[in-house]
């Protein structure tokens, strides 16, 4: 695709014996939110580190806007931002400072690192802190000040590692907003995750990663489709009731409803959503069948990666932690 921004083909890094990244490949198109999707130690912060240039490729190719990571290090420097998973600022100084001092060490000068300051705190929605010490910060407010920062030159492509890890709902909304103002002024944004509802809010594309090697690569609807789409719920607190519910289900689901026994739960993929929660909803009013709980699931992180590589996420051994020591 000619609107590729950023190109990775067969990647590998390695640490002694453990492959972080095993034949890894991406591409992102230009102007979009592109989610790099995996559990911890799947190889998505290698894969940011390498072609942020701050990690070297032991084999493969990369390029990130034209530019070959290996051998332009330089020049991609100077069209990158990089979020990484913790706040890299000073809480003695104000978000005002903060950025300041950022700009200087960019060498945008005094006059023009105070008026860069001003215009981020504007658009990240920071002016009314903006003379505040940033340890007095919520978690939302330093992660949208820390993607100011990423910002001080106006990068063409913007990596974002894990940038909602430890925040609360509101923080997390606080992130993803500035986001997607981003890539409306047409910022290029690489958000590695394990959200799958983060990848399915802010991504118009997502490729999952386990193991150092990309095993699916799709639209964040299609990545769901993959595990079976939304399904209906029923809990009841009778087994008894278990039959009744199930044929209510069978009416509107995709494929035979499943029972958890031990849970009194029945359950099924759906197409028409809406309409199917409505329907088994009045049917088993009609009947008279008492409910616990009844509503509709999407997938979860543990869904897809259950149905893409057979385990959960937590089996998953943490072969990124090998950089550290490396480091």
């Amino acid at each position: 695709m000619d609107d590729c921004v950023v190109r990775a083909e067969g990647l590998e890094k390695r640490y002694g014996e453990k492959r972080a990244l095993d034949g890894f490949d991406l591409l992102v198109r230009q102007g979009t939110v592109h989610g790099l999707l995996g559990p911890n130690g799947a190889g998505k912060t290698t894969a940011v580190r390498i072609l942020a240039t701050l990690l070297r490729l032991d084999g493969g190719q990369a390029t990130v806007a034209g530019l070959d990571v290996a051998t332009q290090p330089r020049e991609v420097r100077s069209r990158i931002g990089l979020t990484g998973q913790y706040a890299a600022l000073d809480e003695i100084l104000t978000g005002r400072q903060n950025l300041e001092m950022f700009g200087r060490l960019f060498h945008l000068g005094g006059k023009r690192a105070r008026s860069r300051a001003a215009e981020l705190l504007e658009r990240f929605g920071l002016v009314a802190a903006a003379d505040k010490g940033v340890k007095g910060y919520s978690g939302g407010m330093r992660r949208r000040l820390d993607l100011a920062a990423s910002m001080i030159l106006a990068p063409a492509v913007l990596f974002l590692d894990e940038p909602t890890t430890g925040l609360d709902p509101r923080g997390r909304g606080e992130v993803w907003d500035a986001v997607r103002a981003l890539v409306a002024d047409g910022t290029t944004v690489l958000l590695t995750t394990q959200y799958l509802e983060e990848a399915d809010r802010l991504a118009s594309r997502v490729t999952v990663i386990d193991q150092g090697r990309a095993i699916a690569d799709d639209t964040p609807d299609g990545l769901k489709r993959r595990v079976g789409g939304d399904r209906i719920e029923v809990v009841v607190g009778q087994r008894d009731r278990i039959p009744w519910v199930v044929r209510a289900v069978a009416q509107v689901a995709d494929s035979e409803p499943e029972v958890d026994l031990d849970g009194l739960r029945v359950h099924a993929p759906v197409t028409d959503r809406v309409a199917a929660l409505t329907h088994v909803a009045r049917t088993l009013q009609d009947l008279r069948v008492p409910v616990e709980d009844i509503g509709l699931r999407r997938p979860s992180l543990d869904d897809v990666f259950l149905r893409l590589t057979g385990r959960r996420t937590e089996e998953t051994a943490d072969v990124e932690g090998a950089e550290e020591t490396a480091a």
